[in-house]
């Protein structure tokens, strides 16, 4: 059974987790998607970036997950903001995403997010 606060995650391209972001808060749930530059096995860190950003991911929570260096992963979890500019994903859920055309990704998820403010603006009128 699923917890009663567990919400789901929010698709977020990784460019748009900077500080200034209204999706860069403490504890915010997100579907991140990136490439595997690194995994720390002692720490069970990985850092995926998509363009020239990157974030960090904890994966101590998950299993049966094998990590390549230049795949790509999609986590869903939860935002950690240790400092002023430095971020971690405490992630609960991770798949590998190979194969998903990334330009296509964003393109969908743009569109997508119109689709849901016209729809919101629609029920407020």
């Amino acid at each position: 059974m699923a917890s009663a606060g567990l919400k789901p995650g929010v698709p977020v391209i990784l460019r748009e987790l900077e500080p200034s972001s209204e999706m860069f808060k403490q504890g915010a749930s997100l579907r991140v998607t990136g490439s595997l530059q690194s995994f720390d096995v002692e720490s069970a860190t990985a850092t995926i970036q998509d363009g020239s950003v990157s974030l960090k991911v904890d994966t101590q929570h998950l299993r049966d997950v094998s990590f390549r260096t230049n795949s790509v992963y999609q986590f869903i979890g939860e935002l950690q903001i240790r400092e002023v500019d430095d971020a971690i994903l405490l992630a609960r859920i991770g798949r590998n995403v190979d194969g998903l055309d990334m330009n296509l990704y964003q393109q969908a998820l743009l569109i997508r997010r119109q689709h849901e403010a016209k729809l919101l603006s629609s029920r407020r009128a």
